[in-house]
């Protein structure tokens, strides 16, 4: 018996954190310490303790991986950039290969956890929802960079947020989530920084005009909302699943999806783009620095939230200020600065009375059908 235990635990997720249960059953340190109005004394003291709860191994992971995933978002903007800059304009294609290396890394992995029988069921029932997931997140990604070659800078800053409100939304309709006051108030004070950021991007001259406004600002709303759908419905998989299952089974589905999308639009300019050494390590430094990005988002989906991580993308165009300080030796505006530090304010804010812990329940294992096919081989 102790045997068929062990083996069962083998196809748990172990890396994750543990499960997640209603605020009032949680541990007492894992509730913020009330504020004390009582006198000025009191507040001083209970918001420098409610202050230090904050600051848990958790939050402080999530407050990092956040800010990775940013820096991530802001090299696949510099290389994409040199890539435009050397005659390669293949987007659908430079996606291809992210979706190809999720697939090469981690659906072997699930291979071996599953069993290729297992692996099999799972894609015969499973495989229509993680279908779903991939197709969301490819179109996705496709209407966004279409929408910046119809409209202008200051639409497609703007309309990206619109990706915040669409994931709280579908997390909500998954997961029942319930958001404080304050969580809502962090959310606007990140927007507010982003306000910052398109105001001296404005003031130093940085948009450029729309081709199409109309059609662009469509693409970039309904992109924005499949990215919101993408990260809430990753975000309840792998609340409920092993991160190798979900993210090699988007990568599969995904790399189909492109490569057909990339094979029927892009099939000429394939033969007609710059082939070198340098489009190449720069595609080769786009891809690891999307596969970064979509390894580290699920453990933040976990940590954290969806809508935590999409506000953590805010702090993407400081960063992208840095790149082009050393690269392009652009002229720093001196909104940038307090922008980002407003949209870090935001992010304490948005955890300054929920937990992480309290975001959803965290309980990742194989699916029923799995574990129990392997008991039976067991037996």
């Amino acid at each position: 018996m102790s045997e068929s235990l062990d083996h069962k635990r083998d196809f748990e997720d172990t890396g994750s954190a543990p499960s997640v249960v209603d605020a009032s059953d949680l541990p007492r340190n894992s509730v913020r310490p009330p504020i004390d109005y009582s006198s000025p004394a009191a507040f001083t003291s209970s918001s420098w303790a409610r202050w230090k709860s904050l600051w848990t191994r958790r939050f402080t992971l999530s407050l990092l991986a956040g800010q990775v995933v940013s820096l991530c978002i802001t090299v696949t903007n510099v290389t994409t950039t040199e890539l435009v800059s050397r005659n390669w304009v293949l987007p659908t294609t430079q996606t291809w290969f992210l979706y190809c290396s999720l697939f090469l890394v981690y659906t072997p992995y699930t291979m071996y956890k599953y069993g290729l029988k297992g692996w099999g069921q799972m894609i015969y029932k499973d495989g229509w929802k993680y279908f779903i997931l991939a197709a969301s997140d490819v179109e996705g990604n496709f209407l966004v960079v279409k929408a910046y070659n119809y409209t202008d800078l200051l639409s497609c800053m703007l309309l990206d947020a619109w990706a915040i409100p669409v994931c709280l939304f579908f997390c909500w309709v998954y997961m029942r989530s319930k958001y404080h006051w304050t969580q809502v108030l962090g959310i606007l004070v990140c927007i507010g920084g982003l306000g910052m950021l398109v105001s001296s991007d404005m003031l130093t001259d940085k948009n450029y005009p729309a081709l199409s406004k109309g059609k662009g600002d469509a693409f970039m709303i309904v992109g924005a909302t499949l990215y919101g759908f993408t990260n809430a419905t990753e975000e309840f998989f792998v609340r409920r699943s092993p991160l190798y299952e979900v993210v090699g089974q988007l990568g599969m589905w995904g790399t189909l999806i492109n490569g057909i999308q990339a094979a029927s639009l892009e099939h000429v300019d394939m033969t007609t783009a710059s082939w070198n050494g340098a489009t190449i390590g720069f595609l080769a430094a786009y891809t690891a620095a999307m596969f970064i990005l979509y390894t580290v988002a699920p453990l933040l989906y976990r940590m954290a939230s969806s809508p935590f991580y999409n506000i953590s993308l805010l702090t993407s165009d400081f960063y992208g200020l840095l790149f082009g300080l050393f690269l392009f030796h652009y002229s720093p505006y001196w909104l940038y600065f307090p922008a980002f530090c407003v949209v870090v304010v935001g992010l304490i804010i948005y955890f300054w009375h929920a937990t992480p812990e309290e975001q959803g329940k965290i309980e990742p294992q194989a699916p029923a059908y799995i574990r129990r096919m392997h008991m039976d081989d067991q037996v």
